[in-house]
């Protein structure tokens, strides 16, 4: 017959911790059942910043429940037991056996302010590491009717996430996450490489339309070959040239592209079939290269929060300059879908002191 626990069997500490922050977390839980008015030397962490809800809770009790007398502290049990009588109705796991486990594994109760700031910052990085899968998460949701707006906002909210964590914990400069940035997704090409050829083969015959987009830039397409047949188009059209399928090849054979193996002949067939507007192909286009940067960003920020051998300070300077990205083809989009925000007007700088005016300084200047 299978053993059936009793509900006050002691489960907790035979669970395998998942990371080292789980010891710290016990060290300082049992450092505030021990003194409890060390809970004045630790700041910067709530019952959220724990990683097991029985942890929180117990934290939580701790926190809310009023101080005992030093003195009784010593001598009874009466205010563990309000602690656990209190956490029981958050985490129904927990006993007393654990609360005394916890005191017993607290290597120096003096150290509780140690050990606050690395619960702190394990809590910074999982805080990191969510906001970042939601942005995935995000990008991912075909259901979405404004995908860019609200893969956009999960951009700040994860930026705020990354403010946060700075306010706390001050970046050093130079210091990157030892994390390698994972590559870019490979790409579903199927729809893209059909919009882009449109896009080229329009823009093809109507050259003209082309000044109107010029927030597109080469970065933004699927296939190298068409982010060089658009620089082709470019070209031609800011120079004034003729443009058409046979003089974008011409220029697309000076500039290589036709070197890896691209047949001149499926050139000028894809040049030839426009379709719809520059307009459109090309904000379909931009919207997709967003897409793909709020993607890559998300992953590098992830990867970045998922090791646990990146200190805060890594994982804000890394963050930013993943989360720099999205800022640069965000302003790209404000400019072509007309959503630049007004200019917040610059603050006048502050007036220089100069020297004093008064009759009373100048007499004690002549006097001098």
């Amino acid at each position: 017959m299978p053993h059936a626990p009793e509900p006050d069997e002691d489960n907790l500490d035979t669970i395998t911790p998942p990371q080292p922050v789980f010891h710290v977390e016990q060290a300082l839980l049992g450092a505030l059942l021990l003194d409890p008015h060390r809970l004045d030397d630790v700041n910067g962490i709530a019952a959220d910043s724990f990683s097991t809800a029985a942890h929180a809770a117990l934290y939580a009790a701790i926190s809310t429940l009023p101080r005992p007398d030093p003195a009784e502290h010593a001598k009874n049990t009466t205010w563990l037991d309000r602690v656990l009588a209190t956490a029981l109705e958050e985490a129904r796991g927990l006993t007393a056996s654990y609360l005394h486990a916890l005191v017993q594994v607290c290597p120096w109760p003096r150290h509780a302010p140690a050990y606050a700031r690395m619960v702190e910052a394990e809590h910074a990085r999982r805080r990191l590491l969510t906001a970042a899968e939601h942005l995935i998460h995000t990008v991912h949701d075909a259901s979405l009717p404004h995908p860019v707006q609200t893969a956009l906002a999960e951009a700040d909210a994860l930026a705020a996430v990354v403010d946060d964590i700075a306010n706390r914990f001050p970046p050093r400069s130079g210091v990157l996450p030892r994390t390698p940035a994972p590559p870019p997704a490979a790409p579903d090409h199927t729809e893209a490489v059909e919009e882009e050829q449109l896009l080229l083969a329009t823009a093809t015959a109507r050259p003209d339309d082309i000044d109107a987009v010029r927030w597109l830039v080469p970065d933004d397409f699927t296939l190298p070959l068409h982010a060089g047949l658009w620089q082709c188009l470019t070209t031609l059209a800011r120079r004034g040239q003729p443009v058409d399928p046979v003089t974008v090849l011409w220029e697309a054979q000076q500039r290589g592209l036709l070197d890896g193996g691209s047949e001149p002949g499926q050139v000028l067939r894809m040049l030839a079939d426009p379709a719809g507007s520059v307009g459109y192909w090309a904000e379909r286009a931009l919207q997709r290269s967003l897409l793909a940067r709020a993607e890559h960003t998300g992953q590098r920020i992830e990867a970045y929060a998922g090791d646990p051998a990146n200190t805060p300070f890594q994982l804000v300077v890394g963050a930013r300059r993943a989360l720099a990205d999205i800022t640069a083809v965000r302003t790209r989009w404000q400019h072509a879908t007309g959503t630049v925000p007004p200019r917040r007007p610059r603050p006048a700088p502050p007036t220089r002191a100069g020297p004093p005016t008064t009759m009373a300084a100048r007499t004690a200047r002549a006097a001098r």
